[in-house]
C-alpha cells in the first residue's frame, strides 16, 4: 500500500470530523508564525546590544530593549501554550473519534463475513485481533501525529525556509540543499527496515495466536505436562521477534548518526558562511544566530523525519493487512430475498464441497430429501461429513457445485437472517457469552420476557439448578459446569422455536439423567418440526423417521432403522459397535433381574 492508497482508504473517517481538521490547520498556522519570534529577537536583540557596546552606553540605555523583548517573548509563550494546548487537544479528539469509527467499521464488516473468511488465508482470531488492534492503534497515531508533530513541524520549517532565502539567497540555499539530502538518507533508511518490520507484524500475530492457543488449550498442556514444550515454542517466537527487533534498532541507530552529521555539517556550513558576510559588511553580528536559529527550525523537522518514517511505515504495513479485513467484500454473506413460510422440506442434489484451504473435498455427490415434520438422523464415524452437511443447510457455506432447495426454493435465494431465523442449531458444544444465565437464554430470543425465559428453563431441566445459586438467573453463566451450559444453549433454542431444527450431538456433554429429560424435552419439540439430528445415541437413532448413513463424504445407505440395519452395510456396522460401547447384554440381564 502505498501513502497515497493509504490516505485515501482513511479520508472517509477523517472527513465526518473536517471541521477539527480545519482547526488545527489554523493553530499550525498561527504556531508556524510565532515559532519564528524568537529569531527575530534575537537577531534584534544582538544588534541593538552590539550597538550600546561600542557606543559605551550601559543597562539605563538598554532597559527599554530588555522590557522590549520580555515582553514579546513572554507574550509569544503565551500565545504558544494556547496554540499547543489546542493542537494536542484537537488532535487526539480527532484521534479517539477515527478510532472509534475504524474499530466499530471493522466489527461491522466481520459480522456480515462467511463462515469460510474465518478458515482460510490465516484469520485465526488472535492474528486478527492483532490486526485489528495494530492497525487502529497505528492509523489513528499516523493521523493525530500528523496534525500535531507533523504538519506543524513542516509548517514551521517552510517558513523559516522562506525568512532564511528573504534575508540571504546562499544562506537560504545551504538550508534548502540539506533538506534532500537527509530526506534520501531517511528514505533508505525506510526501505532497508521495511522488510523486517514486516517480519515483526507476522511475528507478532503469531505471538498473539500462540498465546491465545496456549489460553483455550490450558487443560490439555497440564494434563500431559506440555507446559515446556508450550514454553519453548513461545520462546522460539520470542526469540526470533527480539533478533527482528534488535536488527531494526541497530539499522535505525546506524541511520540516525548519519543523519546527524549531516545536520552538522549544515550548521557549520551557516556558521561559516554567515561569519564571513559579517566580517565583509554584508551582514550584522546578530544576523550569525538569527540564521542558526531559523537553520535550526529548518532542521527540526528533518530530525524527525526517521520517527515520522517509522510511523508511515508502521501505518502503511498494518493498514494493509486492516483494510484487506475491512474490504474482503467477496467474502461478505450472500442474501437473496425470499421470505416464504418454511415448512421444512430439504432437496439436496448432486451437491459437492471443499472447505476453505482444504486440498481434500469434504462431500461427493450427496443427494438426499428431508421430508418436513419429521426427524431426520445423520449416522457416519467422525469425518464423514455430517456435520458440514449442517453447515451447507445453514447456510455457513455454499457447495461448490450442486444445488440444495428449501420447500422448493434454492437456499441461494432465501434471505439469510430470515432463514436463520427459521432454525434453531444446537451444537456439541455451544459457546456461553459472558453474562448472566438470564441474558444467555434471552439471547435465543432478544425480546423475550423473564416468565418466557424460566419457562424455557424449566423444559431443560435446568431451573431447578438454577435456583440453587444466590443470584438465581443473575448468576454468572461461565459459572456452571459443561452440561449445564449445554442446557442454557438447548434453552435459547427451546425460546427461539423455530420450525427447524439442527441438533449436532445435543447431549454429548450431559449424564444419564439429563440426557434423558433433554431427550424428552427434545421429543417434544419435535412434534411438527423438521428435525435433523447428528447423533451416537441408539434411543435418538431409532426415534428417527429416517436415516442417512454416512461413509468420506458420500451417503451409503438411507431408510428407516429396520431397513438398513438388514442391509448387513455400514449402518449394522455402526450400530452393534454403539451397542457393544453400551454393553447392552449386561444391561438386559441387570434390567430382567
Amino acid at each position: 500500500m502505498t501513502l497515497f492508497q493509504l490516505f485515501k482508504n482513511i479520508k472517509p473517517y477523517v472527513y465526518p470530523y473536517r471541521w477539527l481538521v480545519v482547526l488545527a490547520l489554523i493553530l499550525t498556522l498561527i504556531g508556524s508564525l510565532t515559532a519564528q519570534v524568537n529569531a527575530w529577537v534575537l537577531r534584534y536583540t544582538v544588534d541593538e546590544i552590539n550597538g550600546l557596546v561600542e557606543a559605551h552606553k550601559g543597562l539605563a540605555e538598554g532597559l527599554s530593549i530588555l522590557i522590549t523583548i520580555s515582553v514579546i517573548l513572554i507574550g509569544k509563550e503565551i500565545l504558544n501554550s494556547f496554540i499547543q494546548f489546542g493542537q494536542k487537544f484537537y488532535g487526539e479528539k480527532l484521534r479517539i473519534f477515527i478510532a472509534k469509527d475504524l474499530a466499530q467499521s471493522v466489527i461491522d464488516k466481520i459480522l456480515t463475513y462467511k463462515l469460510a473468511f474465518f478458515s482460510s488465508g490465516g484469520n485465526q482470531p488472535g492474528k486478527l485481533q492483532t490486526r485489528i488492534d495494530r492497525g487502529v492503534e497505528n492509523l489513528t497515531r499516523l493521523v493525530q501525529n500528523f496534525f500535531i508533530d507533523i504538519l506543524p513541524l513542516f509548517a514551521n520549517s517552510i517558513v523559516a525556509l522562506i525568512m532564511m532565502f528573504n534575508a540571504n539567497f546562499y544562506v537560504g540555499l545551504v538550508g534548502l540543499c540539506i533538506v534532500p539530502i537527509y530526506y534520501y538518507v531517511s528514505r533508505q533508511q525506510a526501505i532497508r527496515m521495511s522488510g523486517t518490520r514486516r517480519t515483526i507484524k507476522e511475528l507478532r500475530e503469531n505471538k498473539s495466536q500462540g498465546i491465545l492457543g496456549i489460553l483455550e488449550s490450558i487443560t490439555v498442556i497440564k494434563s500431559f505436562i506440555r507446559e515446556n514444550i508450550e514454553s519453548d515454542k513461545q520462546m522460539a517466537l520470542q526469540n526470533d521477534l527480539t533478533d527482528a527487533q534488535m536488527k531494526t534498532r541497530k539499522m535505525s541507530f546506524l541511520f540516525d548518526g548519519l543523519k546527524s552529521f549531516i545536520e552538522q555539517i549544515g550548521i557549520v556550513i551557516i556558521i561559516i558562511l554567515t561569519a564571513y558576510l559579517v566580517l565583509t559588511g554584508k551582514m550584522t553580528i546578530g544576523a550569525i544566530m538569527f540564521h542558526i536559529m531559523l537553520f535550526n527550525n529548518v532542521s527540526a523537522p528533518i530530525r524527525q523525519l526517521h520517527r515520522i518514517y517509522d510511523q508511515m511505515n508502521d501505518a502503511l504495513i498494518y493498514s494493509e493487512s486492516f483494510f484487506d479485513i475491512l474490504k474482503a467484500d467477496n467474502q461478505i454473506e450472500h442474501s437473496g430475498k425470499h421470505k416464504g413460510r418454511i415448512r421444512g422440506k430439504f432437496a439436496i442434489r448432486h451437491v459437492n464441497f471443499t472447505y476453505p484451504d482444504n486440498e481434500k473435498q469434504t462431500l461427493y455427490d450427496i443427494n438426499m430429501e428431508i421430508i418436513p415434520g419429521q426427524t431426520t438422523a445423520l449416522v457416519g464415524l467422525s469425518g464423514a461429513g455430517k456435520s458440514t452437511l449442517i453447515n451447507l443447510l445453514d447456510k455457513f457455506y455454499q457447495p461448490d457445485s450442486g444445488e440444495i432447495l428449501l420447500d422448493g426454493v434454492s437456499l441461494d435465494d432465501y434471505d439469510t437472517a430470515y432463514l436463520r431465523e427459521n432454525i434453531g442449531l444446537v451444537l456439541q458444544k455451544n459457546h456461553i457469552f459472558n453474562g448472566t444465565i438470564e441474558e444467555n437464554i434471552r439471547y435465543g430470543k432478544p425480546d423475550a420476557t423473564h416468565e418466557e425465559v424460566v419457562e424455557a428453563a424449566k423444559k431443560t431441566y435446568i431451573h431447578d439448578q438454577i435456583m440453587t445459586f444466590d443470584q438465581g438467573y443473575q448468576t454468572s453463566a461461565l459459572a456452571l459446569s459443561g452440561g449445564q451450559q449445554q442446557k442454557i444453549a438447548i434453552a435459547r433454542m427451546f425460546l427461539k422455536n423455530p420450525p427447524i431444527i439442527f441438533l449436532d450431538e445435543p447431549t454429548a456433554s450431559l449424564d444419564a439423567v439429563a440426557t434423558e429429560q433433554i431427550k424428552n424435552s427434545l421429543d417434544a419439540i419435535k412434534k411438527d418440526r423438521t428435525v435433523i439430528i447428528i447423533s451416537h445415541s441408539i434411543s435418538q437413532i431409532i426415534d428417527s423417521d429416517r436415516i442417512f448413513v454416512m461413509k468420506n463424504g458420500r451417503v451409503v445407505e438411507s431408510g428407516t432403522h429396520e431397513e438398513i440395519y438388514h442391509q448387513e452395510g455400514v449402518y449394522k456396522e455402526i450400530f452393534d459397535a454403539m451397542a457393544r460401547s453400551l454393553n447392552i447384554d449386561k444391561i438386559s440381564k441387570t434390567l430382567d433381574e
